[in-house]
């Protein structure tokens, strides 16, 4: 967002962190997803699930404007975060991106130390404050203070596949977003960082929103206090298929008494 456009507009009763007012996405002039409406609560998990190819990461992409760096890639309808369409002319998507801050499917930690990987960000976004205690402070908040405090010097990549992805999570929050996306985080990690990074996500809502993207049905229960149901239909006459939101709702009532038949079915294993 531009300089004139930082200030909040929200009211302290506001619930809604995100809006999606019907927002379709096309790469070129394959439309990938149609008509998405959606309230994303702030302080809260929402997770986003559904089979392949349903478009979920492609509509969390387009909530802190990634897709823009994807050649051809185009959104309709209107992103609403803090009063203000994120896709209006005047709005800086680098802004956005600070604000709403990513962490991907595989850990990419920079190829610096683990101290610069928190400072860069802050510095490139002109933090003038003590970055020691940045440092310390953003990697306490995720939960790996203890496993880095005494090798801050060494390189990212020294760290395991779990303590990288957590080394991200504190990347991201280091820029101080209000929130987190995270693209199927736990995908490429083992049993014990998974858990982990579940437990990190339930102390991380006391500060953040987070929407998250997962295959993992069991983890959508475990962590998200919402959940979006995606699905896809053939296009007709062609090829392809365009994704669409099915049903959103509080995650207990989608996993135990959903509205449509089709997330009954997808949440108790019959496709996907």
């Amino acid at each position: 967002m531009t300089n004139s456009t930082l200030t909040s507009t929200k009211t302290a009763s506001s619930t809604s962190c995100l809006s999606l007012e019907n927002v379709s996405i096309s790469y070129g002039s394959f439309e990938a997803v149609r008509n998405v409406y959606m309230e994303i609560p702030k302080g809260q998990v929402t997770a986003f699930i559904g089979p392949s190819g349903c478009g979920k990461s492609t509509v969390l992409r387009g909530l802190n404007r990634m897709n823009d760096l994807i050649e051809g890639c185009s959104l309709k309808g209107r992103v609403v975060f803090d009063g203000h369409d994120l896709y209006a002319p005047n709005v800086d998507p680098v802004e956005v991106r600070r604000r709403i801050g990513m962490v991907f499917q595989r850990p990419n930690p920079f190829p610096k130390s683990i101290y610069e990987n928190i400072a860069f960000g802050a510095r490139i976004n002109g933090y003038r404050g003590d970055m020691d205690e940045l440092v310390e402070r953003s990697l306490r908040k995720a939960a790996i203070w203890d496993e880095t405090k005494d090798k801050l010097k060494a390189s990212g990549y020294s760290l395991s596949g779990g303590q990288q992805q957590r080394l991200c999570i504190a990347r991201a929050i280091s820029v101080e977003p209000e929130v987190i996306l995270m693209d199927e985080p736990c995908s490429a990690l083992d049993p014990i960082s998974t858990l982990k990074i579940e437990e990190l996500m339930h102390e991380l809502k006391k500060n953040y929103t987070i929407v998250i993207v997962t295959h993992n049905m069991q983890q959508a229960v475990r962590v998200s206090d919402q959940t979006a149901f995606f699905n896809a239909e053939a296009v007709e006459g062609g090829t392809g298929k365009i994704g669409y939101l099915v049903e959103f709702n509080e995650t207990e009532t989608i996993f135990n008494s959903p509205a449509q038949q089709a997330t009954q079915d997808y949440v108790s294993g019959r496709f996907g």
